[in-house]
């Protein structure tokens, strides 16, 4: 038996923030590149080069003219910028104009597990919540514990793991917990 989450998002955007009842950190959004990621690469008047360029394991990506540059921890910005001194002191072009727009976060992900119907990773989106990622994850089976759901969140100075009852946040008695890439979600099981 399944405990389908998909209808709650709006029940659970009652009520007041619980981050700082949970002693949670906020989320941290970052727009910075990793391992899997593809953005799109536009050298003004350079209509020959290719457009879309993916992230390698290590970080890098090989890029014309340039050959293999760090990206990884980058803001697309930042790579714009790379890349136009890159191509300057290299005496490639003298004045290039870069624009680089990332098309796919790919090394940003939630992981859910335990006693969901599909435990697993997922794509993090902005704005993301619990709820939405438990339903990601095909919703809570049927021994799930609905007062023990645990959320592990790194922090600058390590991790920090709360524990959640998701059953307050569905009962609209807490407000929806917004996730931050890299964070993990635990559910428990029931016990009988």
């Amino acid at each position: 038996m399944l405990l389908s989450l998909a209808g709650l998002p709006f029940i659970a955007a009652c009520g007041s923030s619980s981050n700082v009842r949970l002693n949670l950190p906020p989320p941290v959004e970052k727009s910075t590149v990793g391992p899997g990621d593809v953005f799109v690469m536009e050298v003004v008047g350079e209509k020959e080069l290719p457009r879309e360029y993916m992230v390698a394991s290590d970080g890098t990506v090989d890029l014309p003219y340039l050959h293999t540059v760090p990206v990884a921890g980058l803001e697309p910005q930042d790579i714009a910028r790379l890349v136009r001194k890159l191509l300057m002191e290299k005496q490639i072009l003298t004045d290039p104009s870069v624009v680089v727009q990332v098309k796919e976060y790919n090394s940003r992900r939630v992981a859910i597990l335990g006693q969901v119907s599909k435990p697993g990773t997922f794509p993090y989106t902005p704005g993301l919540t619990l709820i939405q990622a438990l339903s990601q994850a095909g919703g809570l089976t049927g021994i799930a514990n609905l007062d023990r759901v645990n959320l592990t969140r790194r922090t600058g100075s390590g991790s920090r793991t709360v524990v959640i009852a998701i059953s307050a946040i569905m009962e609209g008695r807490s407000a929806d917990i917004p996730l931050q890439s890299g964070d993990r979600i635990f559910v428990h099981e029931r016990m009988f």
